[in-house]
Formats: C-alpha cells, structure tokens, sequence
C-alpha cells in the first residue's frame, strides 16, 4: 500500500513542479517598486502602484509593470516575451513590459498596466489555463482505464476463486491506463514549457495536438508573410531635383514619425547615408500627410490626396506611374516643397526573409501551401510565385477568409491559418489550428490558438516538429500505461504470479510513463535547426543617420 501510495504521490508532485515552472516565470512580482512623487524616488508596496504612476527603473533590475518610457533610454532584455536573442534598445515614449530585465541604462515608465493586467500575467493565466485541457489521447487512455475496470474487478472475483488471495491483489494492482490521468497532462506542460521558450505562446493545448494533423496551410498576405513595414523601391524625381535630394526632404519631414512609411523612408535615407537638415512647426492633416518647415522650405508629404487638399498640381505622368503602381500592389508617397511637386517615392512590400525557407520546408512535410490577400491578382500571384506557394486566393475581403478555409475543409483538408490577427479574427477560429502573428502585445485579445510571440515566421517548422514529437511521445505514454497491466493480468493466470511481481511491474510502468512524459525537457531543443543569421535579420534594422541630425529633438 505504501508503495501505491508513494508511486502515485511521485507522478502528481512531478505534475505540480512542471506545472509551477511553467507559469511562475510570467507571474513573478516584486516585493516593492520605486516611483517618482514630486521629483523624489519613493519606495512603494508593489500593491499600490496605480495607473498612471512614474516607475523608476535602474540596470539590473526586472521592469515590474507595462508602460511607456517618459524619461532615458536602455537595453532590454526581453527573451522572456518575444524570443529575441538580442537585447532591445528603448528610448522615450516607447513601449516596455513587466517580466523584461533592464541590462543597462536608467528609465522612468509611466504605468499603464501593473498586477494581473500585465502582458506577463497574462500569458501565465493563459498557459495556465491551457494546461487544464483535456487531450483526445488522453481522453482514450481514461477512457480504457475506466472500461477496464468492471472486467478487472471480474478478473479479480475469479484469481479469488481460483487461485489465491495474493494473486487476485496482484489483478487489482494491474491499473490498466491509469497513468493516462497524469501522464498526458505532465507530457503537455513539460511541451508548453518547452515550446513557450521558443517565443511561442499556446493558448489552446488541443492545438498541440492537432498540429501533426495539418495538411494546409494558408497564409494571410499582408502581416503575415509580408512586414508591416515596406521598402523603398525607388525614388521619382520631378523638376530638376534629383533622387537624393526628394529623400533627404521626405526624411527630414518624417524624422519624428514612427508610423510604418516614416520609418521605411527613414530607413532608405540611412542606406543612402544622407545628411538631413533641422525642421520645425511641423502640422499633420491627420490619415493625409503632414507640413513640415524643412531648411526654410515648406515641405508637403503624404497621399496624392494631400497634394490636392494643399492645391498642388500633379503632372500626367505621375497619373500613369499611380495606375501602374496600383495595379502592382505598390503604395506612393508624394513631395512637394514650396507647393511645386518635386516626386514621389515607390514603396514596395517587404517580405519577411524566413518565408522562402519556411515554405519550402513545409513542402518538404508535404504540406500544401495558400496565400490569401485582399490586394489584386497580379501582386498576389507574383508573391506566390516568388515564395514557391503552391495556389492562391486574391481580392478577398477581411470577411471572406472563413468562406476559404471552409472550402478546403469541405475538401477533406486539415487547415492551420496563419494571420496578423487583425482581420482575420472569423477565419482563425474557422480554421483547424489558428496562428496569430500580432506578438505577445496582444495575447489578451487575439482570438488564434497560438500566437507567434515574437511576431515572426521563424519557428513555425519548430513547431510542427516538437507537435510530432508530441504525439509520438503520447502514443509511447498510452502504450506504457496499458502494457505493464496487461502483462500483470496475463502472469496472474498464466504463470501463477504473486502480489510482489505485480508491484514490480507496476512501477516499472510508472517510471517508463514519467520518462516518456519527461523526455521532452531531456531532450537538447535549443539544439533544433534554427534558420541562418541573414534570414533572421529584420530587413528594417535602423542604421545611425549622420551627425548633423542626430541632435534634433
């Protein structure tokens, strides 16, 4: 009795440790916080900060709350969000998150959310909830051992019968499947802790288990395998001006935007390593563009909108250029300075440089690929073609995604889709297994089963392989719960085995069910193929622009 005891003891505490380690990293907080009350740095419960609160933050220190930078600039370790091997350099108004370690430098953080609220206490209430769900694997393997128990307990009758009492305990002591209970819920956690490492968030357990059952897989475009910021393609020059001097102007008047366009144009003028100028009295024509005082010139950017919203007059050839970008997918900011039209510049869409290799390597699993996009057919299909995509759909609403994915499932197919999140919310829960390319911002919110945290592609071929790994590791488990019991019963009335034998076999099955359960956090993950340096690299990565404009506030 003891050692029934003591067995099953030591696979629920080994499912209450995996479980703590699990959730415990996202919901750790500190005892106490620093703020900043009338200029002076006060030492405060962590209970009692509020919204709103100017949070003081030294290197060294965990960053306690959600919020935004009011005052310094440091290096952020984020790994336990995002995934990013390399620390994040944050400045003024810019985001920052409880749970990340500030490496260096010194900020104040106006609290926008502390406590339960945060981005970390919510991926810990997620994945705690995610443990709670119940597997099919699972459910089969409860449901054997409760189907085994009336022909155990006949079996029991007759070992009394005929042949001795401690032959009939030994019947009892056979538990066929009874490990299933614990055995695939540890297995699962030991996976989301692995998994969760890897800046992937599982909101959904069952999804894990699904995975190896995809078949398709469909990409949204836009957010997706694409980046939310373009590239500048090229520079249209007008009225003697040349290509240089329109970009040094658009990046001037951009300089202090941090919207997507801005930071492309911005990007453009750090590779070109142009020289900008000081501006001032800048005014915005807000969803239009926006008037900056650039060297003395009055500079105009944005949509060709703006340009008729300030009288400036378009010549014809940019008319043909808009139709033809248009038609290509292509986006076109416009320039004017002193309210004469001085070009434009070609935007394209950046693709993301894990996407070739990500679709190839989902071929290879014999996996269909599927873009769908609400651009034209021409981009869409150019995009397919370039990435090796197998079929596409283009001029799709935001509210016809589901009708798609419910017409490959009406083709017998097992469909994951992979959106930004966004507009996308109906066809992610249409799909088989939904994924949620937003990053960990907004795991709150995002309806997907699993959220890339780190807002990229580059382990989406990870994670089918450990959701392989996890159903092989399953069927293992459900095999080693049933065996040893099946074994016991089959020596009792063949071989005469006594109560000892039982025992023995028992536990063998319950550390062969612990090992399986465990091998995942054996196993060297951090070992798995990972995609090379250069298709890791962010295409937007902010280059210094020159001295001259590096002082303008």
């Amino acid at each position: 009795m003891y050692t029934l005891f003591s067995s099953r003891k030591l696979l629920l505490q080994t499912e209450h440790n995996s479980h703590q380690n699990l959730i415990s990293v996202f919901g750790k907080q500190p005892r106490s916080v620093w703020v900043l009350v009338d200029g002076v740095e006060q030492e405060i419960p962590f209970e009692q900060v509020q919204i709103g609160d100017i949070v003081v933050v030294h290197a060294g220190q965990a960053i306690p709350v959600d919020g935004t930078i009011v005052q310094g600039q440091a290096s952020i370790d984020q790994r336990m969000l995002t995934g990013e091997s390399q620390p994040a350099e944050r400045s003024v108004n810019e985001q920052v998150f409880a749970a990340t370690m500030l490496l260096s430098g010194n900020i104040q953080v106006r609290v926008e959310k502390a406590g339960q609220a945060t981005v970390a206490a919510s991926i810990g209430e997620i994945l705690n909830n995610t443990s709670g769900f119940t597997l099919t694997m699972q459910a089969r393997g409860e449901k054997l051992a409760d189907q085994s128990a009336p022909p155990t307990l006949g079996l029991f009758a007759i070992a009394m019968v005929t042949l001795s009492v401690q032959s009939a305990l030994a019947v009892l002591w056979s538990s066929i499947g009874y490990n299933m209970r614990i055995a695939a819920p540890l297995s699962l956690l030991n996976y989301l802790q692995i998994i969760s490492q890897q800046s992937v968030l599982i909101k959904d357990g069952r999804s894990l288990e699904s995975l190896h059952k995809v078949d398709t897989v469909v990409f949204d475009k836009t957010g997706t395998l694409t980046q939310e910021q373009p590239h500048v393609s090229q520079v249209h020059p007008w009225n003697g001006l040349s290509a240089d001097e329109v970009l040094t102007f658009a990046a001037a008047a951009e300089y202090k935007q941090t919207h997507p366009i801005a930071r492309a144009i911005l990007q453009a003028a750090r590779e070109h390593n142009l020289s900008l100028p000081t501006t001032d009295h800048t005014r915005y024509e807000i969803g239009y563009g926006l008037k900056v005082q650039v060297a003395g010139k009055t500079v105009c950017i944005g949509s060709d909108r703006y340009m008729q919203i300030e009288q400036i007059a378009l010549p014809d050839e940019v008319y043909e250029l808009q139709a033809q970008c248009q038609d290509q997918g292509y986006s076109l900011v416009y320039i004017a300075i002193d309210s004469t039209f001085v070009g434009v510049i070609e935007l394209h869409p950046t693709i993301r440089p894990e996407a070739r290799q990500i679709i190839q390597q989902l071929h290879q699993r014999g996996i269909a690929t599927y873009v769908i996009s609400g651009d034209q057919e021409q981009p869409t299909r150019r995009l397919a073609h370039d990435l090796g995509i197998d079929h596409y759909f283009a001029n799709v609403l935001p509210e016809d995604k589901s009708s798609m994915v419910q017409q490959l499932q009406a083709e017998g197919r097992f469909v994951c889709f992979v959106g930004d999140g966004i507009n996308d919310s109906i066809a992610l829960k249409q799909a088989n297994v939904s994924i949620s390319m937003r990053g960990a911002s907004t795991i709150a919110t995002d309806t997907a089963q699993i959220v890339m945290m780190d807002g990229s592609l580059s382990q989406l071929i990870h994670l089918f392989e450990i959701a392989e790994d996890f159903e092989n590791t399953m069927r293992a488990s459900i095999v080693l719960s049933i065996v040893p019991g099946i074994v016991t019963v089959g020596g009792v009335f063949f071989l005469q085995w006594g109560i000892l034998t039982a025992i023995m076999l028992y536990n063998v099955g319950l550390v062969a069910t612990i090992a399986a359960a465990m091998l995942p956090l054996i196993k060297d993950y951090a070992g798995a193929p990972q995609l090379t340096d250069s298709q890791h690299t962010d295409t937007t990565t902010m280059l210094p622009l020159s001295k001259e404009h590096e002082g303008v506030s």
